[in-house]
Parts: structure tokens; C-alpha cells; sequence
């Protein structure tokens, strides 16, 4: 927040979204501006429709009066549109500025097949989606993508992706905007988009929603390939130009060849993609972790052993994560989140990870399940475009 005394509008919609100030008194006092000025700024966010009056909170004086008119955020003035994309599925929905889904949609889309397909199909996807849920275009603030891959915040485009050949450097958020604006039709303008990697998002969604108090937090996804996302006080850790996370390259000691063209990828071996390559192998029909993950819920023997072994060479690794992270919670996700998987994973970490990296570390599976990546793309668009500076050039460019 700028300082005591200078708050902008953005400041105090930040405040009371955060539940620190939702009266028009407290917000006078964490923010040092006088009555008139706490007005006229309520007022821009009234006028844009993000803020609503609730009902009256406590009493303040002890000579009694009035109850003091409480302020809210209004979650339901526009939505969110999130997708989240795997190598050959994918996930949408319609979200409400709470992160409540509204509407959803899940169906085979390959990532092989290219941006321009695989966008274009998306856009598709939302309209049909916002009719489901009964929101016209015009609600629509932004979009979130989560893409498996690494990318640049900054310009929302994957950099040298080892499982998205095509997709290295292409506009998405452009690509995906002008799909949307086309599908949609009347009332679609052009939204801010969003992209970022599938295992921050899944970390951000979960963090958010179920470990909030939880200042360290790692979450690793297991499925055709190995990432991981990490949220340090309540923000992604992407490193300096999204490379944080990809846990997948790391070597391990073996020759076999990974997808992103080198020997030894932590991912070659104990990947969703890499336990089904061996279970074809033994002549089971297996192409993807998601037909890994079936085989896993029928309990099939072989399956079992090779989730386990792959969930002991990631334990390994994560013990490195973890002794340098030092995190309060470590997040399996995926494909290959299991019993079985677990089981492996907490065998190594456990050996290999000194007792004081781990004695206050939580090891538990997804809460929010193949939504997590929505939810955290959702909530990523909400926070960007509400954060206080966004709000005072979007207040301005609304006229108000």
C-alpha cells in the first residue's frame, strides 16, 4: 500500500477484500485519510460496481448509536474464464470472483495438435460454457491459462517446452483473446489473458484454498511429465523468467532419454509418460499417466510396483526440494498421486532428508483434485486485476 495518507482507491478495495478494514472507520484509520476522502474513494468503487454495502457490524462506542454499515467486495458484478491444459485432455470452467465454478467442461484436446488448434478450440469451449452458466460475454474480465510447461510471466509465452512442440514462443494470450472475442460473439471484447505453468497454478489453487497460513508450500505434479510449483508468502516462486519448478530435468543417474532431448531427466524414469512406456513394454495398452492413473484405481499389480518404484526416484529428489525449501507443506499431485506413489516417495524422502528439514513438514495429496489448476487460474486472473494499481488504471480507462 503507498503511504499512510496517500491510499488510493485501489489501496482501500484491497483492504476490505483482505477483511483488515470493512468499515468506512477503519479504513480512516489504517489508511490516515480524513472522512470526505475514504468517501469519495468508496465512491469510484462504488460507481464501478466492485464494492457493496452488508449489513451493520458492532457498536463501537460505548455510548451506543448506530451499528457501522460494513463494505464488500461485490464477487459478483463479472466472472472468470480458466482452462487448464494436459498433453492430451483438457479442463474448463466458468468462475465467479470467488473461485466458485459456475460452469465446466472436460474433454480430449491434444496439446500436440498446436496453439492455433488447441486456443481456437478453447475459445469454442467458453461460449458454449458461459451460456451453460448463464453469464453473457460481456461479464468476462479475463481469462487463466495453465499450460505444462515453463513460461515467461512477463509475455505469457512457453519457453523451449520438452512436451509442446509448436507452442515455443507463440502468442497465447493474443491467440487465445481473439478466439474468445470470435466464439463469444456480441458483447466479447478483447480480455487481459493469463498463462502460466500447470503445477503453480495447481499450488496457487491449493495454497489459496486450503493451506492459506502455510508461508512455504510445495506442490509436485506426476503426470505425463514431473513439475513442481512453489509458493513462498502467499506469491508463485517462477525463478527469473519462469524456470522455477521443473523438477522433471533434473539427473538422476540413469541413460534413459527424455523428451526434452537429454539422457538421465528425473522424468525419463519415474514420469507418468515413463511408467507407461514400460507397462506397454509388458503388454498392457498404456500411452499416457492417464492410463496409468486407471490401471493404479484397479489395483493392477504391476502398475502398483512401478508407481511405487517411480514415487521412491522422485523421493529422492524431493529431498534436495526440501531440505532447501524448508517447506510447511509437500503436495503430490497428478496422475501417479496414490497410495502407491506416496508410499515410494515418503520411503527416500524421509531416509535421504535430514530430520530437521522434516519435522514440521506436512506430506498429503491433493484436496482439489484435477480443479486445482483452475482454481488456481482463476484466482491468479482475480488478483491481477484487482491489485491496487490495476484497479486505479482500470477505474481510469472506465472513466470513473
Amino acid at each position: 500500500m503507498t503511504g499512510r495518507g496517500q491510499a488510493r482507491a485501489g489501496d482501500l478495495l484491497e483492504l476490505v477484500r483482505s477483511g483488515r478494514a470493512t468499515t468506512r472507520g477503519a479504513l480512516q484509520q489504517a489508511t490516515g485519510l480524513s472522512r470526505a476522502t475514504v468517501g469519495q474513494r468508496l465512491d469510484r468503487l462504488f460507481r464501478a460496481g466492485w464494492l457493496r454495502e452488508g449489513a451493520g457490524g458492532p457498536v463501537d462506542s460505548p455510548l451506543g448509536g448506530r451499528p457501522s454499515i460494513t463494505l464488500e467486495f461485490d464477487d459478483e458484478h463479472a466472472v472468470v474464464l480458466a482452462a487448464d491444459l494436459d498433453t492430451r485432455h483438457a479442463r474448463a470452467a466458468v468462475l465467479s470472483l470467488a473461485g466458485e465454478i459456475l460452469a465446466e467442461h472436460s474433454g480430449t484436446l491434444v496439446i500436440e495438435d498446436g496453439p492455433d488448434v488447441v486456443l481456437g478450440e478453447l475459445g469454442r469451449w467458453f461460449a458454449e460454457l458461459l451460456e451453460k452458466a448463464g453469464q453473457p460475454a460481456r461479464t468476462v474480465c479475463g481469462i487463466g491459462l495453465a499450460v505444462p510447461g515453463p513460461v515467461d510471466s512477463d509475455t505469457g509465452r512457453v519457453v523451449q517446452p520438452p512436451i509442446m512442440p509448436g507452442w515455443d514462443g507463440h502468442d497465447i494470450r493474443g491467440r487465445l483473446a481473439g478466439a474468445f472475442a470470435e466464439c463469444a460473439g456480441e458483447g466479447a471484447g478483447v480480455v487481459p489473458v493469463l498463462v502460466d505453468n500447470d503445477a503453480n497454478l495447481m499450488a496457487y489453487g491449493e495454497q489459496r484454498t486450503g493451506y492459506a497460513d502455510c508461508s512455504a508450500f510445495v506442490l509436485v505434479k506426476v503426470s505425463t511429465g514431473i513439475g513442481a510449483g512453489v509458493v513462498v508468502d502467499g506469491s508463485i516462486y517462477r525463478g527469473i523468467d519462469g524456470g522455477a519448478g521443473d523438477i522433471g530435468h533434473i539427473r538422476v543417474g540413469t541413460e534413459a532419454l527424455c523428451r526434452c532431448g537429454a539422457y538421465g531427466c528425473l522424468a525419463a524414469v519415474a514420469s507418468g509418460g515413463a511408467v507407461a512406456r514400460r507397462l506397454a513394454e509388458a503388454g498392457l495398452p498404456t500411452a499416457s499417466g492417464s492410463d496409468v492413473r486407471d490401471l493404479l484405481a484397479a489395483g493392477h499389480p504391476e502398475a502398483v510396483g512401478l508407481a511405487r518404484e517411480a514415487g521412491r526416484l522422485v523421493g529422492d529428489v524431493l529431498a534436495t526440494v526440501v531440505t532447501l525449501l524448508n517447506p510447511g507443506v509437500l503436495m503430490i499431485a497428478g496422475d501417479l498421486a496414490g497410495t502407491p506413489f506416496l508410499t515410494g516417495v515418503r520411503e527416500l524422502l524421509y531416509q535421504r532428508a535430514l530430520p530437521r528439514s522434516t519435522a514440521h513438514l506436512d506430506v498429503v495429496t491433493a484436496r482439489l483434485g484435477e480443479r486445482a489448476g483452475l482454481v488456481g487460474a482463476g484466482a491468479l486472473v482475480v488478483e491481477h486485476l484487482y491489485a491496487p494499481e490495476r484497479v486505479e488504471e482500470r477505474l481510469l480507462a472506465m472513466g470513473v
